[in-house]
């Protein structure tokens, strides 16, 4: 059977008569990839604005300080377990911060549209890479990870960090060693996580390597771009240009996460399983047999991000990073491809045996993978999971508009358990770090012998999360301790929602 050349498939105008069938098979691919986007946009709309989600802990703080450079002040990257910086992301939370209060809800907003544009993306790389109902297959897969859709309703970074890497590729595949458009890219994305950087450079060889000097400067110059504001932000602000580096390391230590690169061999196939699910993993190692075999040159592309992924995962474990699985979503996306690749490469083929033989084991495939989902997912678990996110919200926000709770700001700072409210509160009450601080991080100071702190929170608002609040916000790391979440005895409670209680000492 000989491999059908790439975007081979010319579709014929269907016979006066023709049935339906004929009809759509008439329909081009490119139709029906509108068509799909079109339906996407939709469905994220509607999601948007049926389940108003608001940013996680780290896109809070990129908007708290963005707000503060828009200010004209510093933002206070050393404070209690405060997340890594990134330079894209502040300069997104100063634009957001422009609209006020509403910039969280923007924030989800552009997270949803960069979640949007990622799914088109994988299409388009798998399009391009192989053929249209791979790359179709590759954006179905893509949404039926459910974690991906969390990420963006949850604000999270790194789904416009994939967005901005899968376009690259895609630029790079419609035109080989394209330049200066590819590194403008990797840019952006390594200006929002700098596992970007690795990626960015080994391009720059390719890409540079048969040019002359000045256009290698040239394009040496935008890969730079990245790492050097980087490390001129963190210089800037905090004095040290690995500031970056070494408070990530720190923060790892300090919540008890696993780190080291002995933990990579195996937290590596782990994570790939979580996060692509068993059946997508075997799809994607027959996928890549049968690829390598038939089309060597077209897994170029996708086997390089993959390879470089999993390199890179093993570079932030010898950095002493926390081990997490956010670090190989890159990998986890190309699994995907090379899955789709097992799922509908037959369609690369000519027709004949094998093709029909392919397509009816990929269909057995299908069959087994959906049983699987439907087992092991559960919508119910989803749907609590955005409805904790949007209640907690309105919750808290209920909680500061008491009377009770805006008389006695007056009194002292606001205390929370540890630091997971900390963000949030500050956006909502428009304060500043040392207004609203954890009674984890007063009691650690106390055991180092500094009291300062627990004098402070003598008086002053105590928040404490009630219920499945508890759980999720109130002990959740191994710093933390029963003791912060209980009322001292001189504070009165003055006000309850529905996840959260406020009492109160003057």
């Amino acid at each position: 059977m000989r491999e059908l050349p790439m975007e081979s498939a010319t579709l014929t105008r269907p016979r006066p008569g023709a049935g339906w069938l004929a009809r759509l098979q008439a329909v081009s691919a490119s139709t029906w990839a509108k068509l799909g986007l079109g339906v996407l946009v939709l469905v994220a709309l509607l999601g948007f604005l049926l389940y108003p989600t608001y940013p996680n802990y780290d896109s809070y703080y990129y908007l708290l300080w963005g707000r503060d450079l828009l200010h004209l002040h510093a933002p206070a990257f050393r404070v209690y377990r405060a997340p890594t910086e990134h330079p894209l992301a502040l300069a997104l939370g100063a634009l957001l911060s422009l609209a006020g209060r509403s910039g969280d809800r923007l924030w989800v907003a552009m997270i949803i549209a960069s979640y949007v544009a990622l799914v088109a993306g994988l299409y388009r790389l798998g399009r391009l890479a192989f053929t249209p109902l791979v790359g179709a297959v590759a954006a179905i897969l893509l949404l039926s990870r459910f974690q991906f859709a969390f990420l963006a309703a949850r604000g999270y970074i790194d789904i416009p960090y994939l967005a901005l890497v899968v376009w690259a590729a895609v630029l790079e595949l419609e035109r080989r060693r394209r330049g200066w458009p590819v590194l403008l890219l990797l840019a952006g994305a390594g200006l929002l996580r700098p596992e970007a950087w690795m990626l960015t450079g080994l391009y720059l060889v390719w890409c540079a390597w048969p040019e002359p000097w000045p256009a290698r400067i040239r394009l040496a110059a935008l890969a730079a771009v990245g790492p050097a504001l980087w490390l001129g932000m963190d210089l800037a602000i905090t004095g040290d240009p690995l500031y970056s580096l070494h408070s990530t390391s720190g923060l790892a230590a300090d919540l008890g996460r696993a780190t080291g690169v002995g933990n990579i061999p195996l937290a590596t196939v782990q994570f790939l399983e979580r996060l692509d699910r068993a059946p997508v993993v075997v799809a994607a190692v027959v996928g890549t047999v049968l690829a390598l075999g038939l089309a060597p040159r077209r897994c170029v592309v996708p086997g390089a991000l993959l390879a470089i992924g999993v390199a890179t995962f093993f570079m932030v474990g010898i950095a002493g990073l926390s081990i997490i699985d956010r670090y190989l979503l890159v990998p986890s996306l190309m699994v995907m491809v090379f899955a789709a690749v097992g799922i509908a490469g037959w369609t690369m083929l000519e027709p004949g045996a094998l093709r029909r033989a392919w397509a009816a084991a990929a269909l057995l495939l299908v069959v087994y993978a959906t049983g699987y989902t439907v087992l092991k997912v559960s919508l119910d678990n989803i749907d609590t999971e955005l409805a904790f996110r949007r209640d907690s919200h309105r919750a808290l926000t209920a909680l500061l508009a008491d009377t009770a709770v805006r008389r006695a700001l007056a009194c002292g700072p606001v205390s929370v358990p540890n630091h997971k409210l900390i963000p949030e509160l500050r956006w909502l009450m428009d304060r500043g770090p040392d207004e609203i601080v954890a009674r984890s991080d007063a009691r650690a100071r106390a055991d180092r012998g500094d009291q300062a702190l627990e004098r402070r929170l003598a008086s002053g608002i105590a928040i404490y999360p009630t219920g499945d609040a508890v759980f999720r916000q109130a002990i959740v790391d191994p710093g933390d301790a029963a003791i912060d979440q209980v009322p001292a005895a001189s504070f009165d409670r003055v006000a309850t929602t529905q996840y959260y209680a406020a009492y109160a000492h003057c």
